[in-house]
């Protein structure tokens, strides 16, 4: 399954390379509204992804067969924290995880500065979680993994 796994990531990261949806030049742009391009790649996904959700969640099973289950997250302030952050993360660096890999692996030097403050970030934010989530009205932080 791992195997599967590295497969399907190849491909889609060579999507995103040739899309330009992993160049920090197109990300900027469509940020400055002067490319419009990954505005359509954007939405094409969406296009593609909400009939596919809707399918999975329908009709989805796991290899093995067991029917596949997607709860509804909660809704909370710091979806919009959270979101706000990641915004200014992305718009700054020019990439969100997906693309920090597809640029590493195009031998953009820069882009593992995008991977040590992502992994930085992600450790900052577990250590101050605790701290945060009482007066920012959060719930409380789920750890591990899950079933699966």
């Amino acid at each position: 399954m791992l195997l599967l796994y590295l497969v399907l990531g190849t491909i889609f990261g060579f999507v995103l390379s040739r899309s330009g949806a992993a160049d920090y030049d197109y990300i900027q742009g469509m940020f400055l509204f002067e490319q419009f391009q990954l505005y359509g790649i954007i939405g094409t996904a969406v296009v593609i992804g909400a009939p596919g959700l809707w399918l999975i969640k329908r009709y989805g099973r796991t290899a093995t067969g067991q029917p596949i289950e997607i709860e509804a997250k909660p809704r909370h302030r710091g979806n919009i924290y959270g979101g706000m952050l990641f915004g200014v993360g992305w718009s700054i660096t020019g990439m969100c995880p997906g693309p920090i890999l597809v640029n590493i692996g195009e031998g953009k030097l820069y882009a593992l500065a995008a991977l040590a403050g992502a992994l930085v970030g992600a450790g900052v934010f577990g250590a101050a979680y605790p701290r945060l989530a009482r007066p920012l009205g959060l719930p409380p932080l789920q750890r591990g993994t899950g079933d699966g």
